[in-house]
Order: C-alpha cells, then sequence, then structure tokens
C-alpha cells in the first residue's frame, strides 16, 4: 500500500523520501524507480538499536521534513520520538493489524504497542488505521480515539482488472483443464494466514467436486515446504493443489481464478488479497476476520475462521452458480472496490491529511 500510495501522490505538492528500519527489500527497487530516495537504518529485526535512533534523528534534522508518516508499530515508536527529538516534527502513525495480541508476533510487538497506546496522547497528531476493525481494536488498547483516522487500502483499477486471456495461459502453464474450477489463495506462509484451515476445507470440497483446483502462492508456499506438503498429502488431493511460492505476475494469475479466498484467523486489518481479486472480477469467500466481511459486502460469502466445513460449503455454494451468474457476481464486486476504494480518492485522502499535518508544522 506504501508503494501505491507513492505511486499516485502528486509530486507537484510532495516531495516524499522513504526510511526503513531494516534492511531494503523488493519493494525498496519499486519505490527507487519512481525517483524517490530510499534509505535504511540496518536494524536487525527485534533487536533494538540506539545507534540507529540517533542517525534516523540526525536524518529528519538535515531533511527537515513538513511532515512525517510511519507505517507500523515499530516505526511509529522510533520514529515518533525521533521526529519529537528532532524538533517536533508533525508526525501521522500508521496502523496496519487488527490485534497485536495474537501470535505470529515477535517479542517486542506488545510490549511497543502498549508503550504507543501511551505516547498516542502526546506525540502523533494522527493516527491512521487501515479498517475499522483496528481502529475499534486499538482504542480499546488505549491508543487516543480522537486522534484516530481510518483510511483503508486502495486498489488501482487500471493494474488489476479482468482478463480472460489470464485464464487460458496460467491454465494451460500448470495443466488444469479449460472447465475445471478453479479456487485461489494469495498469501505467505504464516501462522495467520491458516493454510492448515484451508488445506482441510479443501479436502471437504475435494470428495464432492474431484475437479476442483487449488492455486496457492506467497512466500514459503512450495513443495518443499515440508509443513505444507505434509498437510496436503495427508488430505489426499496433491493432484488437486498447485504451489507457486512468490509470483510477480498476481493480476493475472488472479484473474484465472474462478473463486479467491481469504482463510485468515487472526490479525487481518485490511486483506489486500480481497480486494485485488474483487477487482479483477473474482468473487471472494472470506473468514470474518478484519474488515474482510465490510469489503466483500453482498458480492461475496463471509464465514466463522477456523471452520473448514463453513469455508468448503461456501465454496461449493459459489461454484453452483452457473458461468453467467458466477461472472456477474464478480463484476459487481469489481464496482464495489471502485465505489469504495478505488487508489485515487484513497490517495487524496492522505494528501489531505499530509497538508493538514504541513500547515502545523508551520503553526
Amino acid at each position: 500500500m506504501l508503494l501505491r500510495l507513492l505511486s499516485r501522490l502528486d509530486r507537484q505538492r510532495f516531495t516524499p523520501s522513504v526510511i526503513s528500519l531494516i534492511r531494503l527489500g523488493s519493494v525498496s527497487e519499486k519505490i527507487e524507480g519512481m525517483g524517490i530516495p530510499v534509505r535504511s537504518l540496518g536494524m536487525q529485526p527485534g533487536k533494538p538499536n540506539l545507534a540507529s535512533v540517533g542517525r534516523l534523528v540526525r536524518w529528519i534534522r538535515q531533511d527537515r521534513p513538513h511532515a512525517i508518516q510511519t507505517w507500523m508499530y515499530h516505526a511509529d515508536l522510533l520514529g515518533g520520538v525521533a521526529a519529537r527529538l528532532a524538533g517536533q516534527i508533525p508526525i501521522a502513525w500508521g496502523i496496519r493489524h487488527s490485534d497485536p495480541h495474537t501470535q505470529g508476533y515477535g517479542p517486542f510487538t506488545v510490549p511497543t504497542v502498549k508503550l504507543c497506546a501511551r505516547l498516542s496522547r502526546w506525540i502523533p497528531k494522527r493516527i491512521v488505521c487501515c479498517s475499522e476493525a483496528s481502529r475499534q481494536t486499538h482504542v480499546a488498547f488505549g491508543y487516543r480515539a480522537d486522534k484516530m483516522l481510518v483510511i483503508p487500502n486502495g486498489v488501482d483499477l487500471a493494474t488489476l482488472k479482468p482478463d480472460p486471456a489470464a485464464r487460458h495461459v496460467i491454465r494451460q502453464s500448470l495443466a488444469i483443464p479449460t472447465e475445471a474450477p478453479v479456487i485461489g489463495l494469495v498469501g505467505r506462509f504464516h501462522p495467520q494466514k491458516d493454510h492448515q484451515n484451508f488445506v482441510q476445507a479443501a479436502k471437504l470440497l475435494v470428495s464432492k467436486r474431484p475437479s476442483v483446483h487449488f492455486v496457492l502462492c506467497g512466500e514459503g508456499v512450495t513443495w518443499d515446504n515440508a509443513e505444507l506438503s505434509a498437510w496436503i498429502d495427508d488430505a489426499g488431493i496433491r493432484a488437486n493443489c498447485h504451489l507457486l511460492g512468490r509470483r510477480e505476475d498476481i493480476p493475472q494469475l488472479m484473474a484465472s481464478f474462478d473463486l479467491a479466498t481469504s482463510s485468515s484467523c487472526f490479525g487481518e486489518s485490511f486483506a489486500n488479497v480481497v480486494s485485488e481479486a474483487m477487482s479483477c472480477g473474482v468473487p471472494c469467500v472470506v473468514t470474518d476476520v478484519g474488515d474482510s466481511a465490510h469489503i466483500v459486502g453482498p458480492t461475496g460469502i463471509v464465514v466463522p475462521p477456523r471452520d473448514a466445513a463453513a469455508l468448503a460449503e461456501a465454496w461449493e455454494r459459489m461454484l453452483d452458480l452457473s458461468q453467467e451468474q458466477l461472472l456477474q457476481t464478480g463484476l459487481q464486486a469489481r464496482q464495489r472496490i471502485k465505489d469504495h476504494f478505488d487508489l485515487p480518492n484513497i490517495v487524496d485522502r492522505y494528501q489531505t491529511m499530509f497538508d493538514e499535518l504541513a500547515i502545523s508544522s508551520v503553526a
């Protein structure tokens, strides 16, 4: 989402630069490709480093920004402290998770969130949540409610769109029969994404619809993943599953699905993969985690998390639709994204906030 925001930022009004707490990854190359400078503090995940904080303060003093937007918990804390030490630079924090108490986070995450909750009275001017679920959770956690602002993630509808040709190309490359129903799951291998529940639901569906295929991609989603492979083999559905690992052709891949799914069981705030699939004209079946139910609205089916039977039954209900009904549902899904999460409108909301922060810095 940061990459998308920067790609549409009005460069006549704003001059952005990016600082990463940890080493730079593939996204930094894309940001630099837009002519935006990116620097890294080189911190090691899970290892606080006061020297890096000092370097951050020096960089902010040199740059003298009118406003700072941080993106996640650790950046909120360190960026907030550095902004104060560098000269009271107005800052907006960013919250991208719905529940920091759940499993899968590092040992410093919950203490960081608790400290941020206390400091939220004094440090940030605004606290941007990417979902209503994250706003509610963090207000209950102690964050200052009157500073909270919900700006959902936006989708570039020019990039993510229906692609009839992709259906043929992707299926041919994976040796999937043309008429076989395909259900897709895009997400890294992580407890939050609950691939195990997905596999159990897939087993139930294959028992009724042996022709169905499942396409999964994301970091760690490969046959070399012994844990994931064992779940699939124990379920007896290896022939129905395609594990593709990390992919760079997500728009085309999603456009080839008949259905897309989010099987997350905790922590999800705004599921980008759901809005992206919908933008490609693909109906979604999602678990009721974060804002997923709000994203799909009446165009999809929402089921409880960790309920394989409910997930399989929802898939079957969707696949019972005729091809024409499925196509119309997908088009309605895309229209919902256009109405509520179109990227230019989301970027405008950020830009309005940046203007307000910049004015407060002058005042």
